[in-house]
């Protein structure tokens, strides 16, 4: 969530909301216009020439390769952005003991390894 709250440079936010609003106003306009070069290909296949139909299906299979396409670049962008993010944005935490009366250094570093087995964040 940190990302979405500050992704970087203003450029890359606006790409983002950008492409989620186009993503979700192409989705319902494809899966319609998919479904009627369908119905239409199946229309012209019982009641009209096969050519015409196999021009609908020819549509159909344009439309959805260049869906899926823009889909996964558009996909593969953000998350290489993330990712360029996470590198130059790694959220370190510093844990101080809460009580000076820790038995030996062994037990509390053996502590520190388990914090960090289990967590993604850099101790320090």
């Amino acid at each position: 969530l940190q990302w979405l709250r500050n992704p970087g440079p203003q450029h890359e936010k606006r790409t983002l909301f950008g492409d989620m609003v186009c993503f979700f106003f192409i989705t319902p306009l494809a899966t319609i216009s998919g479904w009627l070069c369908l119905r239409g290909a199946v229309d012209h296949l019982h009641f009209s020439s096969r050519l015409e139909a196999a021009g609908f299906i020819a549509l159909t299979v344009a439309l959805f390769t260049i869906y899926l396409f823009w889909t996964l670049v558009s996909f593969r962008y953000h998350c290489r952005l993330y990712n360029e993010w996470r590198q130059t944005n790694q959220q370190v935490i510093l844990l101080i003991p809460k009580s000076a009366n820790i038995p030996s250094n062994q037990e509390s570093l053996l502590g520190l390894q388990s914090l960090k087995r289990n967590s993604k964040e850099t101790i320090v």
